[in-house]
């Protein structure tokens, strides 16, 4: 059987990571998964984006992190698509070109898991809508340049509907080509501000 996992990095613990970190948007992925024809699954990420995370680990519920995304960047890996999602069917990225995350809480943290649930107010167009992120503390390291790093990955599932992303064609077998349901995936890499 061939080992799937990746190696972690020796690392502080999550109860060390106190400070305020910027978004190393080169090492990461804001990522999303679409039903396509109800048959696979489409995926796509954003490229352009900019964040920063305060962790305040005496209180995590403390903790902040506010993310804006270009959504002018999507990318599916289809130009048509990307085209239609950015057009005023999805996106409308010439009226809403950015979409923001701001988080509001922090629950259900498990230290010695690494593990907790952010909770924050996603914006897309003119909808503002709560989401739960759960997300799994990867490690942490000093990179060969002195930057201090740590790493995230996360997950959340929401309906594009709640933000007026309505868009949809219908099946001749029945259903609809793209999903309501979205699945949300992240790989957060990030640097500690000096």
């Amino acid at each position: 059987m061939t080992d799937t996992v990746f190696d972690k990095a020796p690392s502080e613990a999550i109860a060390d990571l106190n400070g305020t970190y910027a978004i190393d948007a080169s090492h990461t992925r804001l990522g999303f998964t679409a039903r396509h024809a109800m048959v696979t699954n489409v995926k796509g990420s954003f490229s352009d984006f900019e964040g920063t995370v305060s962790i305040d680990t005496a209180n995590p519920a403390n903790s902040t992190a506010e993310v804006t995304i270009q959504l002018a960047s999507v990318s599916t890996g289809s130009a048509d698509r990307d085209a239609h999602l950015r057009s005023g069917d999805f996106f409308d990225v010439e009226q809403y070109p950015t979409m923001t995350f701001r988080s509001t809480g922090v629950e259900d943290v498990d230290v010695a898991a690494g593990t907790f649930t952010l909770v924050g107010d996603l914006t897309i167009k003119d909808v503002t809508k709560p989401v739960r992120i759960d997300l799994t503390f990867d490690g942490s390291a000093k990179d060969p340049f002195g930057n201090y790093r740590a790493g995230f990955e996360g997950k959340a599932v929401v309906n594009r509907k709640d933000w007026n992303l309505t868009w949809n064609a219908a099946l001749e077998t029945g259903g609809v080509l793209v999903s309501e349901k979205i699945k949300l995936d992240f790989d957060v890499a990030l640097v500690k501000n000096a």
